[in-house]
């Protein structure tokens, strides 16, 4: 049910105003004292009077009191919270009833209706402003005059006498309205300034908003591998685990058959023996020798049968393999090296076991070993043959290249000396000026000076931290998704950086060797 707002409370029905000098009926309901009695004029003649609310009838003309309870709380609710369209300033001289006022007059500080104004002044002293109360911000508090004037000086709105005897006088001063318009026309001119650095903000504000949901895609990407790849850890561990318990009840089965059945053997002879016991026991307690001599069993155990032998012939037991606790523990072995591959391939994809450093593009001052895995710095200037596919600095990329998937690769450093390692597209220049690795925009490096590492690509380097004694990198590529990271293979692991990238040719490995018998080795 709707709930009645408490203007419509202080309204009279009959005019759908609010209360002007409300007073009450016998029923209790509130009208204007004017509305009810003109109402009840033209009800003179039928001999009632009824509520024009409720309809109650009186036989004869109630009197009206006065509800001034409420006629303060209609005057007091229509100045702090005027009707819409209204200033919620009051006609100062409308003393029975508040009446919104429609100017304010500066020299006689008060408000006036539309009624009042009328009759109001119209001399050049009375000026007329929109309705309001704050009077006193309008008049210089020093003289009690009218600010009409502003002092750029002093920065300050200033009266007539400020200017003629006051703090102000010789100042040069200007009238409101225009000093008004020139501050606007300031305002106006950081606008323009504001108004385009407000939409480069809303532009980072947005590339930024899209990084963070990026960001939260590729988290979502990576928390659902990850779950996928423990999901067929724990699938995998449960199978290699099913499967040596089903290898280990197999042995156990395979070893416990013959020692059953020799158990179950030597079970027949225990009971055989026993028996044959409970009756030489018997015949040697019997009291009687005819007896004993004359039993007959017996003589099978004595003398002549060979009971002597035959009783203490064992039964030979088989030879029966121990438990194969090595084959077992090779097993687990084997399957967790293969579970931990697995994921090795699923994290870091795949391993560059086949990557071969490039002898005929590697140039003077780079020897690469004999099986194609190091690369280091030589003094003495190996002189390669002059092709135009071999480099004029000590570089040089390696036979295969990655054009898809994710793959990754180790290589260790020397720890004195300058090196580097990344990755460059075939066609990277092969000698001049930005030719090196990361000094141009076909390819991608991490370069290690001694103890310090840094990123470099298309002729920007960064860098990054320092570098443990011996340098150990991993890099890894994800070609389809941009990304080359770089880690240190310490104590924790490092990551190092990561290129983002849209990568648009194959890439191959790539190595530079400085001075200073620096090398590199790929050794996974």
């Amino acid at each position: 049910m709707a709930t009645a707002e408490p203007r419509d409370e202080l309204s009279c029905s009959i005019c759908r105003g609010k209360c002007a000098d409300p007073v009450t009926l016998p029923c209790g309901h509130n009208f204007c004292q004017g509305c009810i009695g003109a109402a009840w004029d033209s009800q003179g003649g039928s001999g009632a009077y009824s509520c024009p609310e409720c309809r109650a009838e009186y036989p004869e003309r109630p009197a009206l009191p006065r509800n001034r309870t409420l006629g303060n709380i209609a005057a007091r609710l229509l100045t702090i919270a005027p009707e819409p369209g209204e200033s919620g300033t009051l006609c100062t001289y409308c003393v029975h009833s508040p009446v919104p006022a429609a100017k304010s007059c500066l020299h006689c500080e008060a408000s006036l209706c539309d009624t009042h104004l009328l009759g109001h002044s119209q001399s050049e002293k009375h000026i007329l402003t929109a309705p309001t109360r704050s009077f006193g911000e309008r008049k210089c508090p020093q003289h009690d005059e009218l600010l009409t004037y502003y002092c750029p000086q002093d920065s300050a709105c200033v009266c007539a006498h400020c200017c003629q005897i006051g703090g102000h006088r010789g100042h040069r001063v200007e009238l409101l309205s225009e000093a008004s318009e020139k501050k606007k026309e300031t305002l106006r001119k950081v606008l323009e300034k504001l108004s385009p650095e407000r939409e480069e903000t809303e532009g980072q504000i947005q590339r930024l908003q899209e990084r963070r949901r990026e960001g939260a895609e590729v988290a979502a990407g990576e928390t659902e591998r990850v779950i996928a790849l423990f999901r067929g850890i724990r699938e995998e561990l449960e199978a290699l685990e099913k499967r040596l318990l089903s290898d280990i009840s197999r042995q156990k089965e395979k070893l416990s058959l013959p020692l059953t059945e020799l158990i179950q053997q030597l079970e027949i002879k225990r009971d055989e023996l026993s028996r044959k016991i409970r009756h030489i026991e018997g015949l040697c307690n019997m009291a009687a020798p005819l007896t004993v001599l004359q039993e007959r069993e017996s003589l099978a155990f004595c003398g002549a049968e060979g009971a002597d032998n035959g009783g203490r012939e064992g039964i030979k037991a088989p030879a029966v393999p121990d438990l194969d606790v090595g084959g077992i523990s090779e097993t687990l072995l084997t399957g967790l090296a293969g579970i931990v591959s697995g994921v090795r391939r699923g994290l870091l994809g795949q391993g560059a076991t086949d990557l071969f450093l490039d002898t005929s593009v590697a140039g003077n001052y780079l020897f690469v070993s004999g099986d194609g895995k190091a690369a280091s710095y030589s003094l003495s200037g190996k002189c390669h043959p002059q092709s135009p596919e071999r480099f004029l600095v000590p570089q040089t990329l390696s036979r295969g290249s990655f054009s898809s998937g994710r793959h990754h690769w180790e290589v260790e450093g020397s720890e004195f000396g300058i090196w580097m390692v990344g990755v460059a597209y075939p066609n990277i220049k092969r000698g001049g000026k930005h030719s090196c690795i990361g000094d141009n925009d076909k390819s991608w490096g991490l370069y290690r000076c001694y103890d310090t590492y840094a990123v470099m690509h298309d002729g920007k380097g960064t860098t990054l931290t320092q570098s443990s004694l011996r340098g150990r990198i991993r890099v890894l590529l994800d070609y389809e998704a941009g990304r080359l990271s770089f880690y240190e293979l310490s104590e924790p692991i490092r990551h190092l950086h990561t290129f983002s990238a849209s990568f648009t040719e194959p890439l191959h490995a790539a190595f530079w060797v400085g001075w200073d018998d620096a090398w590199v080795r790929v050794i996974a």
